[in-house]
């Protein structure tokens, strides 16, 4: 059974999962390409390698078989396991928690080789559907606080599998980030009396250096404090605390925006490796708590190193301006 375990000094938990080890080295950075697609574990009539699918969309067939657009799969070597209660224990001046938890991989495409940003916008929807699918029936547990959706693509990422897919990792509380990020957007509202993502939003749309894109629902752009060269940024328009609560034409806006900019980075910078990451409000927030639900998406493109892990300081050698006119110029 995986363990959470608390650090007394910072608060941020740790998650201590020993069944992770137990994975096969097949897939691994080695392998990241095209050449693992014969014994992929997420490709089209293998469907008995994975565990039972928790969602799919199929045109035909039976569950588990062949003739799927889209899979949700538990992970077979979970971080955290739906077993159990998320109960607590004290150990001197330690504390630690039951691993309970979810943790799922979304196959985004039958075809081994085609990554997102070459997918049209009506299937990007369809991935986008299952993301709030699963957010949703996730808040349905009680033992669940927070949901973290997220993509590696590349090796360099973490993706041990070149197969396009994203997973979504559930946890039984709010992650030390989250809640600084709530902490941070509080400050802002009591000094601004406005909400800090939205007061982005509108800067940067009237000063326009950092714009990759925009829509009728949504703007893409670099932060002003980008930490990573080519960092992009997708926020709503419109104020909303959680992702799952999107309406289909506000997915439908996501899909083009995503696409684009996934196909800018791609074009750009030569099919980058890269983190994306949904960020959502916990599933219940404090009363008067506030967020802004966004998608980050992080090229790896420098490596973090012993002065950013000893200071907290990033250093981007390409400005935030710089990145997003380089972007615009591929569309």
């Amino acid at each position: 059974m995986p363990e959470l375990r608390q650090d007394p000094l910072t608060d941020t938990w740790v998650i201590i999962a020993s069944e992770r080890s137990k994975r096969p080295s097949d897939f691994a950075s080695k392998k990241e390409g095209k050449k693992d697609s014969g014994s992929c574990p997420f490709c089209l009539g293998n469907e008995h390698m994975t565990p039972p699918e928790i969602l799919a969309y199929r045109e035909r067939g039976q569950s588990n078989t062949d003739g799927w657009s889209l899979r949700v799969i538990p992970n077979k070597f979970p971080v955290l396991q739906n077993e159990g209660q998320a109960d607590k224990d004290t150990i001197g001046l330690y504390e630690k928690m039951h691993g309970v938890g979810a943790h799922e991989v979304i196959v985004e495409t039958p075809d081994h080789n085609r990554p997102l940003g070459e997918e049209s916008e009506e299937h990007i929807f369809g991935i986008l559907k299952a993301w709030q699918s699963r957010y949703l029936d996730l808040k349905k547990d009680p033992r669940i606080q927070y949901t973290q959706l997220f993509k590696n693509h590349g090796a360099v990422a973490g993706a041990s599998l070149s197969h396009p897919h994203s997973q979504l990792i559930a946890t039984p509380l709010v992650p030390k980030n989250v809640i600084e990020e709530l902490e941070g957007i509080e400050r802002f509202y009591k000094k601004e009396g406005k909400c800090y993502f939205c007061e982005s939003v509108e800067f940067e749309k009237k000063d326009r250096a950092r714009i990759v894109a925009e829509n009728n629902a949504f703007i893409a752009f670099c932060p002003y404090a980008a930490r990573f060269p080519f960092e992009t940024w997708i926020v709503p328009h419109k104020h909303s605390e959680y992702f799952e609560e999107s309406s289909d034409e506000e997915l439908r806006s996501l899909a083009s925006i995503l696409k684009r900019t996934i196909s800018s980075l791609s074009q750009a910078l030569e099919d980058p490796p890269y983190n994306l990451v949904v960020h959502s409000a916990p599933y219940r927030m404090n009363e008067g708590q506030r967020y802004h639900w966004h998608i980050e998406i992080l090229p790896r493109l420098t490596i973090v190193a012993g002065f950013e892990w000893g200071t907290g300081f990033y250093i981007n050698p390409t400005p935030p301006e710089s990145a997003a006119g380089y972007l615009r110029q591929t569309h």
